[in-house]
């Protein structure tokens, strides 16, 4: 079976980093997201446990940009590039992921439109997540107090939307029968030729004549 590889191994080695990181934060955030409902007594530690995998999220983030700046500055223009076949995508996708001919899809690139939504969720909300979290964590006792409601609050709404985006990461990736190469993609970091031409038929035609 012909393989092609998709992702290099430091792109692994950051997706890997940066989900530990994620569900950490998720862990120690639904203790700290409790405390608004009085379910579970926030103590200083599950406070400074945050802050950790906070440090670790945005540092995988900021150490991957200096030693690939080429490709994290490609992850964020791939993200605002949106063209006609994108609109395509997102008519043809409900149909698709539930079952429709495969034929119906147009053709994608190395990401496709879905991708593209996943990036655009993972830019704006680190973005969000560490101006409010910068705010709370280093200007508490400085700016009013009501300055830090509103950050709690938006940070907490980030959080419920990011986890939203996380569920519907992990089916596709692991559960969706059409995405059955997905996971194994980002360990091993290769896809069948098959698989390939399926889902992004732009980035293989451009792989297999870049081959020849």
């Amino acid at each position: 079976m012909q393989v092609i590889e998709r992702y290099t191994s430091s792109a692994r080695w950051f997706h890997w980093v940066h989900a530990v990181a994620f569900l950490w934060l998720v862990l120690s955030g639904l203790l700290l997201f409790g405390s608004w409902f009085g379910f579970t007594p926030v103590g200083i530690w599950i406070r400074v446990i945050h802050r950790a995998g906070a440090v670790l999220l945005a540092g995988s983030f900021l150490l991957y940009a200096i030693l690939h700046f080429k490709k994290s500055w490609n992850f964020i223009k791939e993200a605002f590039i949106w063209e006609k076949t994108d609109l395509e995508w997102v008519k043809a996708a409900p149909g698709y992921y539930f079952g429709n001919d495969k034929a119906k899809m147009p053709p994608q690139g190395y990401i496709n439109t879905g991708m593209k939504l996943f990036r655009l969720a993972i830019i704006l909300g680190m973005i969000i997540f560490v101006i409010s979290g910068s705010i709370m964590w280093f200007l508490k006792g400085i700016v009013p107090p009501a300055v830090i409601q509103y950050n709690l609050l938006l940070h907490d709404i980030t959080f419920i939307l990011s986890v939203c985006f996380l569920f519907i990461h992990i089916q596709l990736a692991v559960f969706h029968p059409r995405m059955d190469e997905g996971l194994l993609s980002i360990v091993d970091g290769k896809v069948s030729a098959e698989y390939a031409k399926s889902h992004h038929g732009l980035w293989y035609d451009e792989t297999v004549n870049n081959r020849k």
